[in-house]
């Protein structure tokens, strides 16, 4: 069964919320549905196949401070841009009149964007009252500290949404972990498996124990820290060479910055297109432990040492890499205890050697197309 579906995502940050909405769109538009995905966050310049793409006026965010909306220019987002995202939602899914609605991230995230998402509801419903609502989340979530925030959120389950899809596997990490389900929650929650991009690796790869050390950090300045802590840690391990792939969102100055301090050990460039090769010729990465990079590690199969964003009340990283930990798949490092702990462990990770085989869920493109497919069928 063919469906229209309307998928809105802001990401604030980097680009993982954004990459996951773009895999979503792919996977339903493989199925054979007609997939528009409105996004509101700073343009990435993907190429869009198969899938209608559309660019709300941006907003982003500085660091971790999520309640305080940026443009694209730093300057504080005004309310006439807000009012513009919100009609321009309302108005797609007045044209559109979607089949199902896909909010990603919202009502456990985006409280600050809740108005510009319930209008898009709102719109669609109006349009098409049968239309099916679908809360996309990744595995683990950022739990309000305030109780009346977690029932705000359980109450929007509750009375907007028809299901909620959890891109993650529940052996590994269920949503519990990281959020208070509630019952009215549990009762919406479909698994899918994580959402896995396949990675073009090589036939053959060649890692021996003296290899390459590869360094990355998404596509945000989020990881600064990790690359400075790597450089001095590479000083301390001549005998190791390195290579820092550069995300993006770090500045010209921060990147240049990088370079000069590099000692002859360690390569620093920007992030390349060839990264699952890198990724998986390599002898150790080090990494945060975004939702996306930590599927880069699952597929590659590379033994890894994980260095969790941790800033500010972020705990996504923190639980998916204690997760990663307990399976056996990689080892946490924390950067607060200096480069020469860092530099024994990457010592003590490459000893270690190859991970076992990871045994995780990673068919969420396929999970996602049938739990679709299920929540249409009930519907009829």
């Amino acid at each position: 069964m063919s469906a229209r579906i309307l998928i809105a995502v802001t990401h604030l940050l980097g680009v993982g919320h954004l990459v996951r909405a773009r895999q979503l769109a792919r996977a339903l538009t493989g199925a054979g549905h007609e997939v528009t995905l409105a996004s509101g966050g700073m343009p990435d310049g993907k190429a869009v196949v198969g899938y209608r793409f559309v660019q709300l006026p941006p907003v982003r965010v500085e660091g971790t401070d999520f309640r305080n909306l940026l443009d694209e220019n730093g300057y504080a987002a005004a309310p006439e841009r807000l009012a513009a995202r919100r009609e321009q939602l309302a108005a797609l899914a007045q044209e559109l009149s979607p089949d199902i609605v896909v909010t990603e991230h919202f009502p456990f995230g985006r409280r600050q964007l809740a108005g510009e998402f319930q209008a898009l509801i709102e719109a669609a419903k109006a349009t098409n009252p049968p239309a099916l609502v679908l809360s996309s989340i990744r595995d683990v979530l950022v739990a309000p500290q305030r109780s009346e925030r977690l029932a705000e959120a359980a109450g929007r389950v509750s009375t907007l949404f028809d299901a909620v899809l959890v891109h993650g596997d529940p052996h590994v990490l269920p949503l519990e972990v990281s959020w208070p389900v509630t019952p009215e929650v549990a009762g919406k929650l479909i698994y899918t498996g994580y959402l896995a991009e396949p990675l073009a690796l090589p036939e053959v790869v060649a890692a021996g124990p003296l290899g390459t050390i590869l360094v990355s950090g998404g596509g945000s300045a989020a990881a600064l820290p990790l690359f400075e802590a790597t450089l001095v840690a590479a000083r301390l391990l001549p005998q190791r060479s390195f290579h820092l792939l550069i995300g993006r969102g770090v500045s010209e100055v921060d990147f240049a910055a990088l370079r000069q301090s590099a000692p002859d050990n360690a390569v620093v460039e920007w992030a390349r297109r060839d990264f699952p090769a890198l990724l998986a010729g390599c002898a150790l990465s080090i990494s945060q432990a975004g939702y996306n990079t930590a599927l880069d590690l699952l597929q590659a199969g590379r033994p890894a040492l994980l260095a969790p964003f941790d800033a500010g009340n972020e705990t996504e990283q923190a639980l998916r890499a204690a997760a990663l930990e307990g399976t056996g798949l990689a080892r946490v490092v924390k950067l607060v205890e200096g480069p020469q702990a860092l530099a024994a462990a990457i010592e003590a990770a490459l000893a270690r050697g190859v991970p076992p085989a990871a045994k995780v869920d990673l068919n969420g493109a396929a999970g996602t197309v049938a739990a679709v497919a299920r929540l249409l069928a009930n519907r009829s």
